[in-house]
């Protein structure tokens, strides 16, 4: 079996151009057993563009997750620079946010979480 019966990706961040701070679309994580968080890069012209995963019980009330519940870390996006972190919480929501200052044309970006390992297969 491939990966492509196994995972499925869903927009969080929509790509866009980005001039303001943005929270993306939570992503139900239930009937999978991982998921990774990843920030897609086009041009960054101005600003600081901080991405973060936020995590959810409901897809209502959503905080930051500990640095602990990631596999790795996200910097300051930088133009044609992807990035990616796993999420190894117990929530069942996750969320891609970009946090923006100082922009004036801003950047062009979108994240996506991969979930992996589905429980039920093929993924449809």
């Amino acid at each position: 079996m491939d990966t492509k019966q196994t995972q499925d990706v869903k927009n969080s961040l929509a790509p866009a151009a980005r001039t303001a701070s943005a929270n993306g679309t939570g992503v139900d994580l239930a009937n999978f057993g991982s998921a990774t968080v990843a920030f897609v890069v086009g041009t960054i012209t101005d600003g600081t563009h901080a991405p973060k995963v936020q995590e959810s019980d409901d897809n209502s009330s959503f905080t930051d997750v500990a640095a602990a519940d990631l596999n790795g870390s996200l910097a300051a996006l930088a133009s044609d620079t992807n990035q990616r972190v796993g999420y190894r919480g117990s929530k069942r929501y996750i969320r891609a946010v970009s946090t923006v200052s100082g922009t004036t044309t801003g950047g062009v970006y979108a994240a996506v979480v991969l979930r992996g390992d589905a429980r039920k297969q093929p993924v449809s």
